[in-house]
């Protein structure tokens, strides 16, 4: 059997994570920011985006295009119907939030439309129009001379 020392100290940093942890899940949880869940995909004619934004404000939902990155920013409040030592359980999160996401290339950043319906945000970003190889013809030095010669 081994002999341990005893550390009165590891008992105190052992009360203090664990008060931190109760801490987090209780009361600190309510002011931390929270990231909505996002979904991208790609049409024929777009790339789409999709975050679930339940309970916002269209007015609370800030979109920016800078440098080729789309940033959705916003506030989502806490909204209190009930006196707060009445609840049992608060899930949802509240506070700011932001999201960066890097655009691909080839879109019309100019173009981009949102639309707000029933907690989803749609964010449509139209793609530019693909340009075809343009195929040049490459001729004779002496039948471009010819050609000069003639005019």
């Amino acid at each position: 059997m081994a002999i341990i020392r005893w550390d009165p100290f590891r008992e105190m940093t052992q009360l203090q994570s664990q008060m931190s942890r109760l801490w987090d899940a209780t009361i600190g949880s309510r002011q931390e920011s929270w990231l909505p869940a996002v979904d991208v995909f790609d049409t024929e004619n777009a790339v789409v985006l999709k975050a679930e934004l339940a309970g916002m404000n269209p007015d609370d939902i800030e979109i920016e295009v800078e440098d080729n990155v789309l940033t959705i920013k916003g506030e989502r409040r806490f909204e209190e119907e009930v006196d707060e030592e009445r609840y049992y359980r608060v899930e949802r999160r509240f506070g700011s939030f932001q999201r960066s996401l890097a655009l691909p290339q080839g879109v019309k950043a100019d173009e981009i439309t949102a639309a707000y319906d029933d907690g989803i945000l749609t964010v449509t970003i139209p793609k530019a129009e693909e340009e075809e190889p343009k195929r040049i013809e490459v001729k004779a030095k002496k039948a471009v001379e010819a050609k000069k010669a003639e005019k």
